[in-house]
């Protein structure tokens, strides 16, 4: 979620009803050991959260990710989850490019143990780079539990409107308007 955008926003609402969840845990990442460029502030990345999901029902943004030490990893976050909530089926939401690096992951084989794997796909039946099957998953994850998700038609990402701030472009389209006047406010990209 940096920034979090429209595409998000109906991903949220999906999940939710999809899976008939009483509740939706988002969490931005603290210390993103997977990432290779480097994230906007943490602080930023968490009142951005705040904004585009706050009004949604059943959602909830949860900063622990944010105030761990060292690397944020999954599986820590999955594991306070189950402890907080024993009773709880467990659903982890994923785009099909991340599914698809799930054997990447610290501790991934733990990860199919604690929740099933929800996998995020548009309607119009794109797929991505990572060709990533829910009814043929990876060898290594068909022991898990893993579910498709359907989502609307909505070519939106972090990194067109991180290059849309970064050429001075307008983003209002493509982020919930809090988001774009706390980035206008705030500037936690680089502009042009």
């Amino acid at each position: 979620f940096d920034p979090p955008h429209d595409a998000h926003i109906a991903l949220a609402r999906a999940c939710v009803e999809q899976h008939a969840l009483t509740r939706l845990v988002i969490t931005p990442t603290g210390d993103a050991w997977h990432k290779a460029r480097t994230l906007s502030p943490a602080a930023d990345r968490l009142a951005m959260a705040r904004l585009a999901f706050g009004g949604l029902p059943r959602v909830v943004v949860d900063d622990r990710e944010m105030r761990r030490a060292g690397p944020s990893y999954t599986i820590d976050t999955l594991t306070e989850l189950r402890a907080e909530h024993p009773g709880a089926s467990l659903v982890l939401q994923l785009g099909a490019d991340q599914a698809a690096a799930l054997p990447t992951w610290h501790r991934w084989q733990e990860i199919l143990q604690l929740a099933t794997i929800s996998v995020a796909f548009r309607a119009d039946g794109t797929r991505t780079s990572a060709e990533f099957d829910v009814a043929n998953p990876p060898l290594a994850l068909a022991a898990g539990r893993l579910v498709a998700l359907r989502l609307p038609v909505l070519p939106h990402s972090s990194t067109a409107v991180r290059q849309r701030v970064a050429a001075g472009l307008p983003i209002d389209d493509l982020v919930p308007p809090a988001v774009a006047r706390y980035i206008a406010d705030h500037h936690p990209y680089p502009t042009a």
